[in-house]
């Protein structure tokens, strides 16, 4: 039996640290920090959002694909829309057409949000996220899922939040991450889930 434990590296400092009050990374500023995190031995970076709506995401996913990194490149974005297929979601057909390898979609894992953000009912939600990983991983080499809010809606509705992870992971998803959205969860409330 093999005891050893491996953590894996996924870095989001192209989009999430993009967000920062007084941060907006050039084009040319991602692919320098990209070529330096997978000269680090990064495995995974995540390059940002590629979508109709941002260019720079979008030439960033054309340009890196041609500098042969050693990392692996992921394109985030999110399940598809409520009431559209995934082939008709423009911001889905994004992440396909960007040509990165793998896909990070982030879903909502409490109900609180299907229902007041999203505004759609549970069931269909459930149907979002497994439809998204499925058609993702029919076009894409690893597709991830971000449970998003997870562990508040853990707290609130734990058989729910367990759902979405479970319809993502049998729906193909190569890994599923627990996100603390808020960054609220204490470590010891953490270790409970």
């Amino acid at each position: 039996m093999n005891d050893t434990k491996q953590i894996t590296v996924y870095d989001t400092t192209l989009r999430d640290g993009n967000q920062a009050i007084g941060v907006g990374l050039s084009l040319t500023d991602k692919l320098m920090i990209a070529e330096r995190l997978a000269d680090l031995g990064i495995p995974y970076i995540e390059g940002g959002w590629p979508n109709p709506k941002n260019d720079v995401d979008s030439e960033f996913y054309r340009r890196i694909a041609r500098r042969r990194l050693a990392a692996k490149i992921a394109a985030f974005g999110s399940t598809r829309r409520k009431g559209v297929r995934c082939e008709d979601d423009p911001f889905v057909k994004a992440l396909v057409a960007g040509g990165a390898p793998v896909a990070t979609i982030f879903g909502k894992s409490w109900d609180l949000h299907v229902t007041k953000v999203i505004r759609t009912s549970l069931s269909e939600n459930l149907d979002m996220i497994a439809e998204t990983v499925a058609y993702l991983k029919r076009n894409m080499d690893e597709v991830f899922f971000d449970a998003e809010h997870f562990f508040d809606g853990y707290v609130r509705n734990a058989d729910y939040a367990l759902e979405t992870v479970k319809v993502a992971f049998e729906a193909g998803a190569d890994c599923v991450i627990l996100c603390d959205t808020n960054g609220g969860m204490l470590p010891s409330a953490m270790q409970r889930v």
